[in-house]
């Protein structure tokens, strides 16, 4: 029997130790990767690993509330949402806010932009062009260009400046969903080559001026990367994680528990 993202955020939500012990074995991984992409320095550290899944663990955790038959992705993109919660904040040298980065952006293209907001998520020329099928040579350009529009409009600039204000400028784009806003199965359609050429114009007319949207897309886009090749934990590696959130140990089956005593 298939168990499934859904069931795991239904038994997760309940307390059961069966969902705990399957978002373990398979999400600890997950939020090793993204520590090692997002923290300062890349280590992706056990201490801040451990207190990731403290905070999800919390009966007031958001990760689990919905019972939406959500795609993994789309868990995925939230929980790397949470993972960012518990690092450390950034210290810009200086600040930049999303409206002002839309303005300077307005004239680029809707590819144009998910280039350039990928360098807030700290990916470089050469990981943002496998996620966007594109050149690396070309993101620079477009990167190129994003900061010269950037800095017509500030006072204090540098080139460093969009990846310095990219967790300020993911939660300020995360909150800032509107009533046109397109649901995660819109985008992963359009991933997955499931939209018609109508429903593609459709979306790129609003998407193209939201930032919002340009970030949910780009979160799940990036999903699909950190997905890739993800191996879950053996029982031996997750059971300090089990251990950390008082997770019972699963029992093993009658007739293995009786070959061990036969041995």
């Amino acid at each position: 029997m298939i168990y499934t993202c859904y069931e795991m955020i239904r038994d997760c939500r309940a307390g059961r130790p069966a969902g705990w012990r399957y978002f373990i074995a398979c999400y600890v991984p997950v939020i090793r990767k993204l520590l090692a992409h997002y923290q300062a320095g890349g280590t992706g550290g056990t201490g801040a690993l451990e207190r990731v899944l403290v905070a999800v663990r919390r009966p007031d955790s958001a990760l689990f509330q919905s019972l939406e038959p959500a795609p993994e992705r789309w868990f995925v993109a939230q929980l790397r949402q949470k993972v960012l919660e518990e690092l450390e904040p950034d210290t810009p040298a200086a600040s930049l806010h999303l409206e002002t980065v839309a303005t300077a952006l307005a004239p680029l293209t809707l590819v144009e932009k998910q280039a350039a907001w990928l360098e807030t998520m700290l990916y470089l020329p050469s990981e943002a062009g496998v996620l966007l099928r594109m050149a690396p040579s070309t993101v620079e350009k477009i990167r190129g260009k994003a900061a010269d529009l950037i800095r017509g409009t500030v006072d204090s600039w540098s080139r460093t400046m969009l990846p310095e204000n990219g967790r300020a400028l993911g939660r300020a784009a995360a909150a800032a969903a509107g009533p046109g806003c397109l649901p995660p199965k819109t985008f992963l359609d359009l991933l997955d080559g499931r939209t018609t050429w109508h429903g593609r114009e459709q979306l790129e007319q609003h998407v193209t001026g939201c930032w919002h949207c340009i970030d949910h897309f780009c979160r799940l886009v990036e999903t699909v990367e950190v997905l890739r090749g993800n191996q879950p934990l053996t029982g031996a590696e997750a059971a300090p994680f089990e251990n950390l959130l008082g997770v019972p140990a699963a029992k093993r089956p009658a007739w293995k528990r009786w070959l061990a005593g036969q041995a």
